[in-house]
């Protein structure tokens, strides 16, 4: 039913557009009987808002895969770099709930493991709104940041990085079964913030699907129940990813290689020092606004790395 309400959408932009488009074309055959400069002018301002809004519903179709409009999953993990790429991390935690934020998206911390010193090693993140996975998913991958260390007394200049996982959320029409025999459960106290509850009980869990050896963990919340449930939606779209992987290669993609989160592997640079530079390195898109960027307003080159996926598949 969901699938259906979109598809009704969809479907009612581009019969509104057509029934804009037929009245505009009567106007203009009147006009030019008349003569009439003045609805000309008006003509021509209503052509070009009509070819705005077909070339913006056009773009839309670069968020119809099969999963695009599903929530996603973000996983982010400190890379090369020590407690630079820890604060990195952090930091690119933080664009991206500012993003969720300016862009009308619900988060849900799922698990957060902080640094010894600074920042945080890892960090797991649901983003729950329409096509969150088809926006979120050109940031799958290895993120780089230039800049003076905050850190390095003898203020040198480091590079850092963090590897960036974005999954599709498991719907019910999946089927994906997981088997109680198949699980190893740990449970154990949270580390990190989180209250009194989160910190003196064991709250926190840690489910391992023995058959593929894929480990999850979610310690946020201060229910172990909650925490287990919230896990568990995690471990099933790890499990979704790879039955796709396993049934059809060009589905690949969804995934894609995982690299290693260090130099020569990233999909982006984010340069503070000498200059400032933000260049996705697969649209070739760059701006030398990098505050704005690390602010949240990351849309300019979300929709980069989709218009690249709308020429591609055009040419193909």
């Amino acid at each position: 039913m969901r699938r259906l309400a979109a598809r009704q959408r969809t479907l009612e932009v581009w019969r509104g557009l057509e029934h804009r488009l037929g009245e505009a074309v009567e106007l203009v055959e009147l006009a030019a009987a008349d003569d009439d400069q003045a609805m000309a002018a008006e003509l021509e301002q209503e052509a070009q808002a009509i070819a705005a809004q077909i070339e913006e519903q056009s773009f839309q179709l670069a968020l119809s895969g099969p999963y695009d409009e599903r929530n996603a999953i973000v996983e982010i993990r400190a890379g090369a770099g020590g407690v630079e790429s820890q604060d990195w991390a952090e930091m690119l935690e933080r664009m991206y709930l500012r993003w969720a934020e300016r862009s009308e998206f619900n988060v849900e911390l799922v698990s957060r493991v902080e640094g010894e010193e600074a920042g945080i090693k890892s960090a797991t993140l649901e983003v729950k709104g329409d096509s969150a996975y088809g926006w979120l998913r050109s940031e799958h991958g290895v993120h780089r940041l230039v800049r003076i260390s905050p850190f390095d007394q003898q203020h040198s200049r480091h590079t850092s990085f963090a590897v960036v996982e974005v999954l599709p959320e498991v719907d019910m029409v999946d089927h994906i079964e997981v088997g109680e025999d198949d699980l190893k459960i740990d449970v154990y106290r949270a580390s990190g913030h989180g209250g009194q509850n989160v910190q003196k009980n064991a709250t926190a869990v840690r489910i391992t699907h023995v058959p593929t050896n894929t480990v999850v963990s979610c310690q946020n919340e201060r229910s172990l129940h909650r925490n287990k449930s919230s896990a568990l939606t995690v471990l099933k779209s790890r499990l979704l990813q790879i039955e796709l992987e396993r049934q059809d290669e060009e589905r690949r993609k969804l995934r894609g290689e995982l690299v290693e989160a260090a130099w020569g592997n990233q999909i982006r640079s984010y340069v503070l020092q000498p200059y400032r530079m933000v260049k996705d390195l697969r649209s070739g898109y760059e701006t030398s606004d990098t505050e704005s960027v690390l602010d949240g307003e990351i849309d300019p080159l979300l929709r980069a790395w989709l218009q690249t996926r709308i020429g591609a598949e055009e040419e193909a």
